[in-house]
């Protein structure tokens, strides 16, 4: 776990106290939410969302359901407001899972909740039902003292998260409902770091047309399949740019993570469709991915004479985020963190994630700060239950930091 150090203001051990205080009730609210199934695309989401709700309302708290476009509920959303208008922050964790893998190759069983050395135990105990009790029990205590602070807090408790829709956030800020945000703060795993940007993502099916034909006919026709395989070579061997700097680390990245076409033995296959994964920087952003499609499969097939064009079909489009380190958020988090006592910075993320999407929106957001964990999305997932109260004490410490008081 991450070390911490030893100026931690007054107020700071008031929140660590009020946070030890909640421990074993998010330490239990975890364990029950684990124990409930709730596999991205595989199982039903409503028994999560209802012992979420349930327990909200045994709280006081009231929250609502929202549905995606095909009428199934995507998310539960709950809004406390303060004494007076101000600005309104959204606390966002996922309730729905990556699947389990091999059962049988697990030390507990995905479900169990068990808690065992310090570390409990489960699919989903850090990806982000930990994140997501934790809070539920903040948003309880900022209720009680909404007479301090002015403006509002939302849970945003999506469940189509896991599928890569992210169903719960469109709903959620695309809907008629969103009105003002001022940030958002996502609970995903981690105390080394508070994730201020990530990689954008373009990702676009390539469908390579050949003609068809027998294998074995006296005059050989273009197969679809070899002339993917030069496109994903020249792909392959694409320069892309570099890090783009102090302020965005990373580099682009160009990877084809499936491919399919033909059958059987006899036939020359006149359609090969592979899938690009391209990871964007503000040095590389999504139109110059796309150029650089088309540009490749352009001249592939000016070399396969006779066969149609590629098509190239974008699925997905976000861009490359990195929060102003100027803006509020941005130092709210890292802020209250030092305040606590843990050691952290600032960390621009591989992978895509809802702040990307956000990004889009104009909506500033932190994508991780949450518990300390092991196995995420892996086998024997878990999380230090000793890490529970720091990331219960630096959230409200920031939102404290963020909110007017009186």
């Amino acid at each position: 776990m991450t070390s911490t150090h030893g100026h931690i203001t007054a107020a700071a051990v008031g929140l660590l106290h009020a946070a030890a205080a909640d421990q074993a009730g998010v330490v239990d609210l975890t364990r029950e939410l684990v124990r409930i199934p709730s596999r991205g695309g595989v199982d039903s989401y409503e028994p999560v969302l209802d012992r979420m709700s349930t327990w909200l309302h045994g709280q006081g708290l009231v929250s609502r359901r929202l549905a995606g476009p095909a009428g199934a509920t995507v998310a539960l959303v709950c809004e406390v407001h303060g004494h007076d208008r101000g600005p309104r922050y959204v606390l966002n964790a996922c309730l729905d899972t990556a699947p389990f893998g091999n059962e049988n190759a697990w030390t507990y069983p995905p479900t169990s909740g068990e808690v065992v050395d310090g570390w409990l135990h489960g699919r989903g105990s850090s990806d982000s039902k930990a994140g997501a009790a934790i809070f539920a029990h903040l948003a309880v205590r900022l209720a009680r003292t909404a007479d301090r602070w002015a403006g509002s807090v939302v849970l945003l408790f999506d469940v189509d998260e896991h599928t890569g829709v992210f169903g719960g956030a469109k709903a959620f800020f695309d809907g008629p409902d969103a009105g003002r945000v001022d940030g958002v703060m996502i609970g995903y795993p981690g105390l080394a770091h508070v994730v201020t940007g990530g990689r954008g993502v373009l990702r676009a099916r390539m469908h390579v047309h050949g003609i068809a034909g027998h294998s074995g006919g006296s005059t050989p026709t273009p197969s679809a399949i070899a002339k993917a395989a030069t496109l994903i070579s020249r792909l392959h061997d694409a320069a892309l740019p570099g890090p783009s700097g102090v302020g965005f680390p990373l580099p682009a990245r160009l990877t084809v993570t499936a491919i399919s076409g033909g059958q059987g033995y006899s036939a020359v296959p006149d359609l090969c469709t592979f899938h690009v994964d391209i990871r964007l920087t503000p040095a590389f952003d999504d139109a110059a991915a796309l150029d650089l499609l088309r540009a490749q499969a352009a001249q592939v097939d000016a070399a396969w004479t006779g066969t149609q064009p590629t098509l190239v079909e974008v699925t997905t489009r976000w861009p490359a985020f990195a929060l102003d380190t100027e803006a509020p958020l941005h130092a709210a988090l890292l802020t209250a963190a030092d305040t606590v006592g843990i050691r952290t910075n600032a960390k621009i993320a591989g992978p895509s994630n809802i702040g990307n999407y956000l990004a889009g929106l104009g909506i500033p957001a932190t994508a991780g700060f949450g518990v300390d964990y092991r196995g995420l999305h892996g086998t024997d997932e878990q999380i230090a239950v000793a890490s529970i109260p720091l990331v219960h004490a630096v959230y409200h410490q920031a939102l404290l930091t963020l909110l007017p008081s009186r």
